[in-house]
């Protein structure tokens, strides 16, 4: 890594007020993909929209059918290294808050308080009738108990809970209704097609604004949710340093890059 460019993102972070936006790559010392990183493009899949799954039962039993499997996976990872470095600068003043694009709700459960979900968390689901939000797991017994031979050759696991399952015949697969009102269930995230919440975004603008500089770790930004607040840096004169391995949206924006490993990079940013 260019020895200058960790100096100078050094300078541009050394700052009582840094905006943390982080993208699936913080996760994978967790155990978790990404979604642009090594081996992405062998597993690439369409995503599912959200006028799908609303639309069509086909799509949700996909989707369940697939998410009954990698749920346990996303809930019973831990936060790596980065995850608490991350929590420690929360704690010694240095951060306005995080603002995650990712949905393993890793961040909190490493301690940090300041968390914006950007795209929510699988670790609830939400009613589409009557907008009742439930805790995940329980959902996932009364899956289980529908579901109770479900067992197909499973493929991989994507950040977002998803799994790759091979020749799986979804036809009579069973998905539980609403406990309050008997209405279709969702995970409680963004899909895409799917607005960010207006809350859940004007939290995350409190965060970026409060801050002197930007921060992007793990994300190439290629989804607009956070590449917004790199292209405001980049209009407002924000500094903006981005720890990323790969092509970034926002290369072209002046910000600092370091295509490097996340944890020993912020050890030398913050540690050293």
């Amino acid at each position: 890594m260019n020895d200058d460019k960790l100096e100078k993102a050094k300078k541009l972070l050394d700052s009582n007020s840094i905006a943390v936006l982080t993208g699936a790559g913080i996760s994978t010392d967790s155990g978790i993909p990404d979604y642009r990183g090594e081996g992405t493009k062998m597993r690439a899949r369409s995503p599912l929209q959200y006028k799908q799954f609303v639309s069509d039962e086909k799509h949700r039993k996909t989707y369940w059918s697939r998410s009954i499997l990698g749920w346990p996976k996303i809930r019973d990872s831990v936060p790596n290294d980065s995850h608490a470095c991350l929590t420690n600068l929360e704690s010694d003043g240095r951060l306005t808050g995080i603002i995650t694009q990712n949905v393993d709700r890793l961040h909190t459960k490493a301690g940090s308080k300041g968390v914006v979900e950007l795209h929510g968390a699988l670790a609830e689901v939400v009613c589409l009738d009557c907008r009742h939000i439930s805790d995940r797991d329980v959902f996932q017994k009364r899956l289980l108990k529908m579901n109770p031979i479900w067992m197909p050759h499973v493929e991989g696991i994507a950040p977002d809970g998803d799994i790759d399952l091979k020749n799986a015949n979804t036809t009579d697969f069973g998905i539980p209704a609403c406990v309050a009102c008997g209405g279709v269930i969702k995970p409680h995230v963004v899909f895409f097609g799917e607005n960010v919440v207006k809350e859940t975004l004007h939290n995350a603008w409190n965060v970026f604004n409060e801050a002197d500089s930007l921060l992007v770790l793990g994300s190439s930004l290629a989804v607009y949710s956070g590449y917004r607040f790199a292209k405001e840096a980049h209009k407002i004169g924000k500094p903006t340093v981005i720890i990323n391995i790969g092509e970034n949206r926002a290369d072209d924006l002046n910000a600092v890059k370091l295509e490097a490993d996340i944890k020993n990079t912020l050890e030398f940013l913050f540690l050293s």
